[in-house]
């Protein structure tokens, strides 16, 4: 490889791109990158990590880079400055690719044990909790996870000193327009960690069995001394595992399972639960979020922890200091009138219906209103009549316009107008509001209280909403 010491990136501020370039920035190379001027998550920590993007595209803005790495969004590898990198002789990058190229360690001349965290959901938070554990014990490991920040780590992104190197690994393709290969196949991890298995990304896969099959090429890479964490308790994960012969530890509530989750006491907006392993107790673990989802998502971390050698006292220790991931069931603050703010990036039927279910769980009493915002048309029509069931624990909800994805056209075959239409046959309280103004002029009058918990969902722009409203 051609020594790199300038790394240019187009769409820097996107969640997968931002982390990559702090960790370039502090392995010491020269850092620049371009992207609209809209907001985004990630901005503070582009900022806090000195990153400063032009705002635009540019061919000028590549000529001094040495490597280019390019997002899918914003015209992908037909961008003008991914066209001009290539024009010029700079290698360019994938998002994806780059994910895998870091791991390997060749770009900085360093030998990293590779993590990788896949699945449809929660791939974020295991990801998020398996560096604050190895952070927690010394061990610092570079990480690169897919939000705007996490509050035990800090950036969603770091370059260590340790061997570890622990990612998120997306099953989206590589470029949708020219290279269907999943992104996680870049990757070589010692170590994999499967949460869970189900349909998504329906511009991309035609049923779960595809879906299926690239989770299983990508299990077949881990070598013969590492191994898969996965969760027992999916549909998916099991049949997968029916045709994988390697290492393996599974995970979850059944006890099947080689660790088992035992029972779980809820605390304010905490949980503790208890594990044990193969028939023995592991004791009482405690966890500063809520869900069974976010326990399986621990306990995944846990064992990772286990998998490097590090003692249940310590691992116990380091998984209480995890408090959350930026977008992750955010807790944003109290409107003056009362009421709690939450903001969740929850996009897909099953991820918005568990979210929903441990809030009601933990809030009995409370009034619940969900804000949701659509992710895609692809995602919304192939995923219509799973959304529709998906609000039951909300006592209100208020749908906003669908948010397009920079690659898909508008299909006006469907549409929030319709969704909100069909879950109000069986819902009493459904609204369409369409734009960010209209739901804060709706929540301002409404004067929600103290027994109010409104929470906004989606993986579009919907977090802004939290912006406009009036706190304490």
């Amino acid at each position: 490889m051609r020594k790199i010491k300038s790394i240019h990136f187009v769409g820097l501020k996107g969640v997968g791109m931002t982390p990559l370039a702090i960790i370039a920035k502090e392995a010491g190379m020269k850092v620049t990158g371009s992207d609209i001027k809209e907001e985004f998550i990630t901005d503070i920590s582009l900022k806090n990590a000195g990153i400063a993007p032009f705002i635009g595209f540019s061919k000028e803005n590549v000529k001094d880079a040495d490597l280019v790495i390019a997002t899918g969004a914003h015209g992908g590898l037909k961008n003008i400055e991914v066209l001009e990198a290539k024009k010029r002789g700079i290698p360019v990058w994938t998002q994806g690719q780059a994910v895998g190229e870091y791991m390997r360690g060749n770009l900085f001349k360093r030998e990293f044990i590779g993590i990788s965290v896949a699945g449809s959901h929660g791939k974020t938070t295991t990801t998020a909790m398996i560096a604050t554990i190895l952070a927690e014990n010394n061990l610092d490991a570079s990480f690169l996870i897919g939000t705007g920040s996490v509050p035990s780590l800090g950036a969603p992104g770091h370059f260590g000193k340790g061997k570890y190197f622990v990612a998120e690994a997306d099953e989206y393709a590589t470029e949708p327009e020219s290279d269907l290969t999943p992104k996680f196949l870049w990757q070589n991890p010692k170590i994999e960690v499967f949460t869970n298995i189900e349909f998504d990304h329906p511009d991309i896969y035609k049923s779960v069995d595809e879906i299926r099959e690239d989770f299983l090429r990508f299990a077949n890479k881990i070598p013969k001394d590492g191994i898969l964490i996965a969760g027992g308790d999916d549909k998916q994960i099991k049949e997968l595992l029916k045709d994988y012969s390697g290492a393996k530890v599974t995970f979850g509530f059944s006890p099947v399972n080689d660790y088992v989750l035992e029972k779980v006491r809820y605390e304010d907006e905490k949980m503790f639960f208890w594990i044990s392993a193969k028939g023995t107790s592991l004791g009482e673990f405690p966890l500063n979020a809520i869900g069974g989802f976010n326990i399986s998502n621990a306990l995944a971390s846990i064992i990772a922890g286990v998998e490097v050698g590090l003692s249940l006292q310590n691992i116990k220790k380091a998984i209480g200091k995890y408090n959350g991931s930026k977008r992750r069931f955010e807790f944003i603050g109290r409107l003056k009138t009362g009421a709690k703010v939450f903001d969740d990036y929850a996009h897909h039927p099953t991820e918005i219906k568990k979210t929903l279910a441990a809030i009601r769980k933990n809030n009995s009493k409370s009034k619940i209103v969900c804000i949701f915002q659509p992710h895609t048309y692809s995602r919304t029509k192939a995923l219509f009549s799973d959304f529709v069931t998906s609000f039951y624990d909300a006592d209100t909800v208020i749908l906003m316009a669908i948010y397009p994805s920079l690659r898909e056209e508008k299909d006006s075959t469907v549409s929030s107008e319709l969704l909100a239409q069909k879950i109000s046959q069986t819902h009493r309280d459904v609204l369409f509001l369409p734009d960010e103004s209209s739901v804060v002029e709706y929540i301002d009058k409404k004067k929600y209280g103290d027994n109010t918990i409104i929470i906004t969902m989606g993986a579009g722009d919907v977090y802004k909403i939290s912006e406009k409203l009036d706190f304490r």
